[in-house]
């Protein structure tokens, strides 16, 4: 009886763990549907709320939208998993921030994103542009880099071609052809510079958060995917089914239809061009 009392014991053990275990498969094979994507106060987090957001609810997703005001707390909310996913950066800034942080983050996918243009409130075109005149650029590498790349398509400097585009600066400019004078201010005081220079190269998103629009440049940038914002996850949660949610409710014509209808002047990424 002492025996048969152990065994039953340890046949109730046995069917108690097992069932714990499996309780815990099916907890862990559930399917997330409460997501909290995080972005930029102003055009991205605008393009979650009326571009994504709609199209995961539709797939049974509830979703919040949290609103941020720089550029470091985004990533370290992920991280830390606060974040289910964000939208406010290119890739470049990415890998680096990452890097620094020890952070193992992954693009899902690249999204419409606002040019850097070319304002002026003394031109109405570059044909117009004067010899000597004076021009506000960005006083950081990757915004620098993006204003002369922009001058360099319209013709009015040559850089040197053996260089990194991405890394291109003022150094680079072999020939100047309207003898720009280059003054380099910090990108969040672009948009106040058009009043007292010639011209101003400004990021999309301080043109934007200034109340400009897009489509006043003289010359918006031809942007390569790297500047372009893209969603970005965790890199453990790629092959997760809300991510695969995430990319297919961007690659959806709802989502660009959206686009098309309230981010003028955005630029769309080359996968989108491409499957016209």
């Amino acid at each position: 009886m002492k025996k048969l009392s152990i065994l039953l014991v340890l046949l109730l053990l046995i069917g108690l763990l097992a069932a714990c275990g499996s309780k815990e498969t099916a907890s862990d094979s559930a399917e997330k549907k409460e997501l909290t994507i995080g972005a930029t106060s102003g055009p991205y987090s605008d393009m979650v709320n009326k571009a994504i957001k709609p199209i995961l609810e539709k797939k049974g997703y509830q979703v919040k939208v949290v609103e941020f005001s720089d550029y470091i707390q985004p990533n370290l909310a992920l991280g830390n998993g606060d974040l289910d996913a964000n939208l406010f950066q290119h890739k470049i800034y990415m890998e680096k921030f990452a890097e620094e942080n020890n952070l193992d983050l992954s693009e899902v996918i690249i999204v419409p994103t606002a040019p850097m243009g070319i304002y002026s409130n003394k031109f109405k075109s570059l044909d117009e542009v004067t010899d000597g005149s004076q021009i506000a650029i960005p006083n950081d590498p990757t915004n620098l880099a993006r204003a002369l790349l922009i001058l360099q398509d319209e013709g009015l400097i040559t850089l040197d071609s053996s260089v990194n585009p991405l890394t291109v600066s003022e150094k680079d400019v072999k020939e100047n052809v309207k003898n720009l004078q280059f003054k380099p201010i910090e990108a969040g005081q672009l948009p106040r510079s058009v009043e007292s220079v010639d011209l101003a190269a400004v990021p999309g998103n301080y043109a934007l958060a200034a109340k400009m629009n897009l489509l006043d440049a003289l010359a918006l940038e031809n942007m390569p995917d790297d500047y372009r914002n893209r969603v970005v996850v965790n890199t453990k949660d790629l092959d997760k089914q809300f991510v695969k949610d995430i990319k297919e409710a961007v690659e959806s014509e709802e989502f660009e239809k959206v686009i098309d209808e309230q981010f003028k002047g955005f630029g769309k990424p080359e996968w989108m061009l491409n499957r016209k």
